[in-house]
């Protein structure tokens, strides 16, 4: 695979993995949209939907790592670390047109969402008190969780040590299962199998953080948040984002590790 081939591959299929991803947070979230409060279940089964749907789409051009943690767990595991800015230059500039795509395709709610008093606050808000004291302390706007992720308990530790749990789950699932015959990426069952693999991880440990397992997920959005002009968005919780960066990449090295000593 040429350099081209591997960035406007992870580009793409970035791009799409948060459009998707990114989209079924915003049709669950944003109060005008039809799938409003469908629950954690929709959003679990719609990132591993978008998993399977970048990858199918983007293996052949470039593997499919689709995410910085992949890509390092990849390097460590073969040795060979040239393509990896590449990889990671292409993965962070897709999650951002990924998620600048979401904000398109959801323009209109969430300017209604942004826009109404029971959310944001303003004469005649009801409950909205407590939400703006809370949003004042983490720092998070009303659909940061649109774009990025945050914890239902803020203890830094803990949440980095979630999404290195998470991360090596995947990673692990990723080398041991899921690499195609050449070993550069996700093969076309592997694509299956690592889209359930999120699901499950989604169902299982995402409570607690919303599980990003994978660093460009999180900080592309995360960067769009804080540069749309979203009415009342709030802020974009620069505080907790190094949570999900130093997390997953810690994770694909130790299972990188892991899959050194006892699979290699």
């Amino acid at each position: 695979m040429s350099s081209s081939d591997i960035f406007i591959g992870e580009t793409i299929g970035t791009a799409i993995l948060i459009l998707l991803g990114g989209g079924v947070c915003a049709a669950v979230t944003l109060k005008a949209s039809k799938a409003r409060n469908a629950g954690w279940l929709a959003i679990t089964f719609g990132w591993g939907f978008a998993v399977l749907t970048a990858v199918y789409t983007t293996a052949p051009l470039s593997g499919a790592h689709l995410n910085p943690a992949v890509t390092l767990a990849l390097a460590i595991k073969d040795g060979d670390w040239s393509n990896v800015p590449v990889y990671w230059a292409g993965q962070l500039l897709g999650a951002m047109i990924g998620a600048a795509l979401v904000w398109i395709a959801y323009y209109g709610q969430f300017h209604a969402h942004l826009t109404d008093r029971e959310i944001v606050g303003g004469p005649g808000a009801q409950d909205t008190a407590a939400k703006a004291v809370e949003a004042q302390e983490t720092g998070a706007g009303p659909v940061l969780g649109v774009f990025s992720t945050g914890p239902e308990v803020r203890v830094a530790w803990q949440n980095v040590a979630t999404e290195i749990i998470g991360t090596i789950v995947l990673v692990l699932a990723v080398l041991t299962q899921g690499l195609n015959d050449k070993g550069n990426g996700l093969g076309p069952l592997g694509a299956l199998i690592t889209a359930l693999v999120v699901v499950s991880i989604g169902l299982s440990l995402g409570g607690p953080t919303g599980y990003a397992i994978n660093p460009a997920r999180d900080l592309g959005p995360r960067i769009v948040h804080a540069l749309l002009p979203l009415p009342n968005k709030g802020g974009s919780d620069w505080g907790y984002a190094w949570v999900p960066v130093v997390g997953p990449l810690i994770g694909g090295a130790i299972a990188a590790g892991i899959y050194n000593v006892a699979f290699a």
